[in-house]
């Protein structure tokens, strides 16, 4: 047990000590409300509690960019800054319409949401008209399915349709190209990744934690959760210190082989 405790402890310091990791940081919110709903209590992070923690990264010296703009600077089209960070949004709630975006415009900075086409227009979430708006003022719009449903669980037609499908609905609608995919729970599959690619996405992020970087799989991009905080910018603090980590010590880091295929890829069924 002693040196077990030592073996952890040393790898803490390494950790700690060793250089900050490279490349993008992908960070996974849903609301950002007082919402007082006890279902929903563990993905909203009250506005406040968000204007810290966007202040804190600007202090740190980070960038948003969009998922477009990392594929733009991984074929060499355009740069990326110094520190760059990707805000995504996942399910498509009316606050990011009512309180998420006048909050980004406040620090200059964009991001990604992720929509479940079946629930635009439901009551408390997105409709056509926020959406269209939101692109128009620098949010990038990505697909999470038609209907929320896990595609490791359902049979490869249905799988299908809810890639195509979503992906579809919110360009007929007029939302720009949608290049980037969010999997609902976090799950996936081997072979979703092509799945993702036959539809022309270039982008579809995981609940798996790291940086991405040109060498990491466009299909399964490393992302960090950001659930309701508990205990204020402290935990902030520390869910930026497990991305780092996971990076460091390679914890599910998804990087592709020569022909794009993850090298390896663990299935995640959340």
């Amino acid at each position: 047990m002693i040196g077990l405790c030592f073996i952890m402890l040393a790898v803490l310091l390494w950790v700690i000590a060793s250089p900050s990791p490279e490349g993008v940081l992908v960070l996974e919110y849903h609301q950002v409300t007082e919402h007082t709903d006890e279902d929903a209590y563990r993905y909203n992070v009250p506005p406040e509690e968000f204007r810290q923690q966007l202040a804190y990264l600007q202090s740190q010296g980070y960038t948003t960019i969009s998922m477009l703009d990392f594929m733009k600077a991984k074929k060499g089209k355009q740069e990326l800054p110094a520190k760059p960070l990707i805000l995504t949004f996942d399910d498509g709630y009316e606050d990011n319409y009512t309180t998420l975006l006048p909050i980004l415009e406040e620090y200059g900075m964009k991001a990604t949401v992720y929509v479940v086409t079946n629930n635009i227009g439901q009551p408390g979430y997105l409709d056509w008209n926020e959406l269209r708006e939101m692109q128009e003022r620098g949010i990038e719009i990505g697909s999470h399915t038609a209907n929320h449903q896990p595609l490791t669980q359902l049979p490869s037609a249905m799988r299908a349709d809810e890639v195509r499908l979503s992906k579809l609905l919110l360009e007929w609608n007029g939302i720009h190209t949608v290049f980037t995919f969010s999997y609902p729970n976090g799950a996936y599959d081997a072979s979703l990744p092509a799945l993702l690619q036959q539809n022309e996405y270039l982008t579809a992020v995981t609940g798996d934690a790291g940086y991405n970087t040109f060498a990491t799989n466009p299909y399964l991009m490393q992302r960090l959760n950001i659930p309701h905080p508990r205990f204020g910018l402290l935990e902030f603090k520390l869910r930026l210190f497990k991305a780092e980590a996971f990076a460091k010590l390679g914890i599910r880091q998804h990087i592709a082989g020569e022909n794009g295929e993850d090298l390896p890829i663990t299935v995640r069924r959340n």
